[in-house]
């Protein structure tokens, strides 16, 4: 499916609103693939978002679902009454900080039942049974992985394709186990150092996602044997995504580095660096815990436009994004990328 796309670019799925309905279709009719993001929807909200996309498009398109962790209870010492103090800035309260599976099991029924035609995998394994579900219905696998053991293990369930992030990607990192010794949870590679270490070992197609805003990086990662590029922060801007007004504003200044943090949600992630992520570099490895704790915070300060206690997920080359229809971007990403591979053959 992926592979057969006329155009091997895909709009990576985003949680928390920045991918919508429209976004994905975009980037579908366009010849690409878009993506629906499953994460901290209901499988109602779900079903409805599947349903508008297919009022948009005929065209194929994926739901990405977030895998949930086995139920913990960390120790969160004095966190709560950290978010609460900066919450309380805004008039809100801190979030309960519990743990809960995402919908995972309804959202399962929800992709099976309308037979998507793509499903990926983030922060863990699927079943082997789920993935023999979803190809009795008809849709291919996609796990999403960082480092060679996670692509191994997506190898032994049956997926038919690997997303393989980088450490430049914006957002959550898709690490299976968060270790909380290491800031990004685990080994950090490059990506094209990812790409290479994983082909060496297993015999999937690979997506290719982390820190992509050009044609050109398009064309590197095709040229170092991925089947598609996967780009978020590049479509984040685009006019269908579902960005807040606040964090359009910040990518556009382009000012600030970007830093992995457990600071919003308990697991590592890449994000402008403001006060509150920089405040908090020592928050606890505690997903969805943090996540929940921290949500009316970050819900009132984006209401308020403070950009100092949202998330402001990002990608280390985000300051080259360019804000445009998403369509255009994927014709302009296309044409670049054709250019890029023109230059190099005719270096050789």
């Amino acid at each position: 499916m992926i592979a057969e796309r006329r155009i091997p670019l895909i709009a990576a799925p985003m949680a928390g609103g920045a991918s919508t309905p429209e976004l994905a279709a975009a980037v579908s009719a366009e010849g690409g693939l878009g993506f629906l993001a499953a994460g901290y929807l209901s499988a109602d909200a779900l079903t409805a978002q599947i349903a508008a996309l297919r009022a948009l498009t005929s065209e194929p398109f994926g739901v990405n679902l977030f895998v949930p962790a086995e139920r913990r209870d960390p120790d969160l010492a004095d966190y709560p009454a950290r978010v609460a103090a900066a919450a309380a800035r805004h008039g809100a309260e801190a979030g309960s900080p519990s743990w809960d599976d995402d919908n995972y099991p309804a959202k399962l029924e929800v992709v099976i039942a309308e037979r998507i035609p793509v499903v990926s995998f983030t922060f863990g394994l699927p079943e082997r049974s789920i993935v023999e579900r979803l190809h009795e219905v008809g849709s291919e696998v996609v796990v999403t992985v960082t480092t060679p053991q996670e692509a191994r293990a997506a190898a032994d369930v049956g997926a038919d394709m690997l997303c393989v992030q980088g450490m430049e990607a914006g957002g959550h990192r898709a690490v299976f186990n968060d270790d909380p010794a290491l800031p990004g949870g685990g080994q950090l590679f490059g990506l094209l150092a990812a790409i290479r270490l994983i082909q060496a070992e297993v015999d999937l197609p690979i997506i290719a996602a982390g820190g992509l805003v050009h044609g050109a990086d398009v064309a590197a990662v095709l040229a170092a044997g991925a089947v598609a590029a996967q780009l978020g922060t590049a479509f984040l801007v685009c006019d269908e995504a579902g960005a807040q007004p606040t964090q359009r504003a910040e990518i556009a200044a382009g000012q600030r580095e970007t830093a992995l943090t457990r600071a919003f949600s308990g697991r590592p992630a890449r994000g402008l660096v403001n006060r509150f992520l920089a405040d908090n570099g020592d928050a606890p490895a505690a997903y969805p815990q943090l996540n929940n704790l921290t949500k009316p915070m970050r819900g009132a300060a984006g209401k308020a436009g403070d950009a100092e206690l949202m998330s402001l997920w990002a990608g280390q080359t985000y300051a080259q994004t360019r804000p445009l229809p998403a369509a255009e971007l994927v014709r302009r990403l296309t044409d670049e990328a054709r250019q890029a591979l023109q230059q190099a053959s005719a270096r050789l």
